[in-house]
C-alpha cells in the first residue's frame, strides 16, 4: 500500500489549500473533511485504481503524525460504467 501525504499550504476561515508531497497534486475546500475527501478524489482520477492510504497534515507540523487518514476508496468495477 502506497502513502500519500498532503501538506495545508494555506489556511484561512472557510478555505484549506494543500498539496501532496510526492505527487503533482494541488487541493482545496472549506473544512478539513472536506479536504480529505478532496484528497481521495484528486488520487482517484490522478492514479485510477490503485490503493493508497491519504495523510492531511498541517504545515506547521514537522512530525509524522496526521491530522486525518483515511484509505483511499476502489473505484467501481468497469462492467458498472
Amino acid at each position: 500500500m502506497r502513502e500519500v501525504v498532503f501538506r495545508v499550504l494555506s489556511e484561512r476561515p472557510g478555505h484549506l489549500e494543500a498539496q501532496a508531497e510526492t505527487l503533482p497534486i494541488r487541493i482545496s475546500a472549506p473544512t478539513l473533511e472536506e479536504l480529505q475527501h478532496e484528497a481521495h478524489e484528486a488520487l482517484i482520477e490522478y492514479m485510477g485504481a490503485a490503493h493508497c492510504t491519504v495523510r492531511v497534515r498541517d504545515r506547521s507540523s514537522h512530525s509524522a503524525a496526521a491530522i486525518g487518514s483515511l484509505p483511499a476508496p476502489r473505484p467501481l468495477a468497469a462492467a458498472s460504467r
